[in-house]
């Protein structure tokens, strides 16, 4: 089962080269392309949530959509931090913030654990390896530059810290959706959120571009079911 997340991994690189090359375009600002990506991942989705479409009556229950407000609230704020850390500086700068986001996860998890029984792993024979792989791949990309924290780095470590709640909090409620469902629902959140509070100019777009961002839209749906497929048949900490 190691090649799900491995999958994963590689979409997760290839997806933030393309965020970086479309935010280094000068008519495209962060919260403009906010809009623009999550409108491409609803578009991409509306064909796979015909077939894999689940959403049992529990995710009406009043806790369970709080849950998801917060998810979704969760997710907007890492992402606005994020692209405005992907608009401002080179991805190889951000690296380690970015690497960051592992780390949190399964420190969030193991405090989860603390508190809701039976879907944070408790198993010291996966938490334990997991928590020295991620301070091995934090410490092997640390350099004496990095030290110098600019608004942009800064940013990148709170996407990341938020991005980790985000996804550590949605296992609350991802028994009560398919993968498929509950990242077209999140994400349609968020374009209708973002389009109302940014109110952006999606028109006069190259058409190289539009391919480019519905391209990073297919790459993050494949990125977060993958995801969500590991969260619910790995477990957080080891999928991570």
């Amino acid at each position: 089962m190691i090649e799900i997340p491995i999958l994963g991994s590689i979409a997760l690189a290839s997806g933030t080269i393309l965020q970086k090359i479309i935010l280094g375009k000068k008519n495209i600002g962060y919260k403009r392309y906010l809009t623009l990506e999550f409108s491409a991942i609803v578009f991409v989705m509306l064909f796979f949530v015909w077939f894999f479409w689940k959403l049992d009556p529990q995710a009406f229950e009043l806790k369970n959509v709080i849950i998801f407000l917060l998810v979704v609230i969760f997710a907007i704020i890492a992402n606005l931090f994020t692209f405005y850390s992907l608009k401002g500086e080179k991805i190889n700068r951000l690296e380690p913030a970015k690497i960051l986001e592992p780390l949190f996860v399964v420190i969030f998890a193991i405090l989860f654990s603390l508190f809701v029984e039976g879907l944070y792993e408790r198993n010291l024979r996966v938490i334990v390896p997991a928590v020295i792989a991620t301070f091995a791949l934090i410490f092997s990309h640390i350099e004496k530059s990095h030290f110098k924290l600019n608004k942009y780095f800064r940013a990148a470590i709170f996407g990341s810290l938020f991005f980790a709640l985000e996804l550590v909090t949605s296992r609350l409620i991802l028994d009560f959706y398919s993968p498929v469902t509950f990242y077209f629902l999140r994400s349609s959140a968020i374009f209708l959120l973002g389009f109302f509070m940014f109110k952006p100019n999606i028109r006069n777009l190259k058409n190289q571009t539009k391919l480019q961002i519905l391209l990073i839209g297919g790459i993050w749906v494949a990125f977060r079911i993958i995801i969500y497929y590991g969260y619910l048949n790995l477990g957080i900490i080891f999928t991570t």
